[in-house]
């Protein structure tokens, strides 16, 4: 089966920029979240993104303006899941709400439906547990930001199928992404090894060793990252960093034990880039 038609759960920032992704390379997308203003952010967000497409000339004017024509947007998950190839789901790192979509999306999606999670730590395994294709659950972790990204871990439940995972591959290489096939464990292959990373940076902010700008200086000029452990963490949201620490710290033990200093600045609405204000201040 090729796949032609997809569906991606939640209007976030990972949503969206799978949705984009996807678009620009030619599928047929809808878009999916329970809040309205959710979707009209993404319907900004996209457009700035073909904006740039034709602007970096990767896209005709022409044809950027009809991929973003044809993006569909709906509340309803029935709607969305109904006769799509594959559904992604991309809401917040919650197991009882991922489990709680996939048992929908099992009773919504079409029997040939492939249905993935992207979630960067947890178990696919146990998501897919709750539906009744097991064998067509995987998880597919995709980074942020999506559209600059290259990578896209595939990471195989105990029950998924070689078929799905040729099909999964086979989709990111339509977007033009890289795919890793990795066997499902806690954290993966990146999230594993990002998440020391970050957590040991803000032991050292919080131990005085340094600045976050010098820091995420040395990472980068020391050891040739592209962003600092720091930068990142804003980036991508200390609250949802927390969440992937928590779940490390309960599967994996001592060492993924959050930094304390992440835990204050969750308390005290420090979130990073979305808030204004984490490690680094924001216009």
């Amino acid at each position: 089966m090729s796949i032609q038609k997809i569906a991606v759960i939640g209007a976030g920032t990972m949503g969206r920029g799978i949705a984009y992704s996807a678009a620009a390379a030619g599928l047929s997308v809808i878009l999916h979240d329970v809040s309205e203003a959710s979707l009209e952010k993404s319907k900004s967000y996209l457009k700035t993104q073909f904006d740039r497409s034709v602007s970096k000339e990767l896209l005709s004017k022409e044809l950027a303006d009809e991929r973003l024509r044809e993006i569909n947007y709906t509340t309803e998950l029935f709607e969305a899941a109904r006769d799509r190839d594959l559904v992604i789901e991309a809401v917040l790192e919650l197991m009882e709400l991922k489990t709680s979509i996939f048992k929908q999306l099992d009773e919504y999606a079409p029997d040939h439906a492939i249905l993935a999670t992207n979630t960067s730590t947890m178990s696919p395994t146990e998501i897919a547990a709750q539906t009744k294709r097991p064998d067509q659950c995987l998880a597919l972790h995709f980074f942020n930001p999506v559209p600059k990204m290259k990578l896209i871990e595939v990471i195989c439940g105990l029950e998924t199928s070689e078929e799905t995972i040729s099909q999964a591959i086979g989709f990111g290489e339509s977007i033009g992404k890289e795919c890793v096939r990795i066997n499902e464990f806690p954290g993966f292959a990146v999230s594993r090894m990002n998440c020391l990373i970050g957590n040991e940076a803000m032991n050292m902010v919080m131990e005085g060793v340094g600045s976050p700008e010098d820091i995420d200086k040395a990472m980068k000029l020391g050891l040739n990252h592209p962003m600092g452990p720091l930068e990142l963490a804003d980036l991508v949201g200390l609250d949802t960093r927390l969440r992937n620490m928590q779940y490390l710290y309960e599967t994996l033990g001592e060492k993924y034990r959050p930094c304390p200093i992440l835990t204050k600045y969750v308390k005290a609405g420090r979130l990073g880039r979305k808030s204004g204000r984490g490690f680094y201040t924001y216009d």
